[in-house]
């Protein structure tokens, strides 16, 4: 991108009344008479003249260049439309306090339900202590999530009672990780409200034009009992903006899971927070997946289905960030005076 000089910016731009010090080289110094009965004599040096104008030249974007490099010259940030393949994705991040506890994979959960196997309900306190958070394994499964989406732009809120924007739509795969890094600082608090957060999420995309895929990724152990018009309200915003919805849920020691079992009546599952907000994300009418996260492969899986059913071109824009222009003018300046000084040692100071 060309800028003209009207449309860079100074950090100190009271700095440059210094400027006019840089017409000092132009200022001629009376010359020593050289031992000549007539100046006339000697022919006409055009070459001696030129080199004098170009040193001087140079001397003058030498004081210019250090002048406007003191100032903090620097390029303006701007947007650029950028047309690619993928989707925008809202991140949805559980951090209530349940997911301070440990991960229980599928294997320990299958060995806590073995009556021969004491040891481990026995020592199962201390074993949490050996094993990874489900906040840990939650931001381990986004990152590598994200790390393979790098056409994608992401944007990432975190929720408990209340939701908590992180970061807003971007490509940068650096924001992304450092947001996702982030968000495990500190401990959660005991309550929960996923309608809230949802509503956030969709929020994410009011107003902006649609360019291509929606996705909105909730990641959390656990469900809720969302009021009627909570859920009426999720559901208009979900058709109108057309987004889809990927639950990646982790399961808690003794959850039963997203698929109540079949002993349990239509009625009774209805209780278990889990399943009602299963039922109700498959009953909006957009496209909807949910994964169990007890294992590498259930991440892949989703990971495979994204890339599937989420790579369609898309259109956005793309903020390019404030750029310091003053290392080019101490750059120019360097050159110069560097030039300046082979100048110097190449003079010749006597006649013979």
């Amino acid at each position: 991108m060309l800028l003209a000089a009207s449309d860079v910016p100074f950090a100190m731009p009271w700095l440059l009344l210094a400027l006019p010090l840089a017409l000092l080289p132009l200022w001629r110094r009376p010359q020593r008479a050289l031992a000549y009965s007539w100046l006339a004599l000697l022919p006409v040096d055009r070459a001696s003249r030129a080199v004098d104008i170009a040193l001087r030249l140079f001397a003058m974007l030498a004081l210019a260049a250090i002048v406007l490099g003191v100032a903090g010259a620097y390029r303006p940030a701007y947007e650029v439309e950028r047309v690619g393949q993928g989707a925008e994705i809202v991140l949805l991040v559980d951090r209530s306090r349940s997911m301070d506890q440990a991960f229980v994979s599928k294997q320990a959960r299958l060995q806590s339900q073995d009556p021969n196997l004491l040891s481990y309900t026995l020592g199962r306190e201390r074993a949490d202590k050996d094993r990874a958070s489900k906040q840990t394994a939650a931001r381990r499964l986004l990152a590598e999530f994200a790390a393979q989406r790098t056409a994608d732009r992401f944007s990432m809120l975190v929720f408990s009672t209340l939701p908590i924007r992180v970061l807003d739509f971007t490509q940068k795969p650096a924001a992304v990780q450092a947001a996702i890094t982030a968000g495990e600082i500190g401990r959660g608090l005991s309550e929960t409200d996923i309608g809230l957060a949802l509503l956030a999420g969709l929020d994410s995309f009011r107003d902006r034009p649609y360019s291509g895929s929606r996705i909105m990724m909730l990641v959390s152990d656990g469900g809720d009992h969302i009021d009627p018009d909570a859920r009426q309200e999720i559901a208009k915003l979900m058709r109108e903006y057309r987004v889809s919805l990927y639950w990646i849920y982790i399961r808690s020691f003794n959850s039963p899971g997203l698929i109540a079992d079949s002993e349990v009546t239509a009625q009774n599952a209805e209780t278990v927070p889990e399943v009602f907000l299963h039922r109700f994300f498959g009953g909006i009418g957009t496209p909807y997946r949910a994964y169990e996260a007890e294992d590498p492969e259930a991440l892949q899986r989703a990971i495979v289905d994204v890339n599937r059913l989420e790579n369609l071109p898309i259109t956005y824009r793309d903020t390019v960030p404030r750029r310091d222009l003053s290392q080019w003018c101490y750059g120019a300046a360097l050159a110069s005076v560097l030039l300046l000084f082979a100048a110097r040692l190449m003079e010749l100071r006597t006649w013979r």
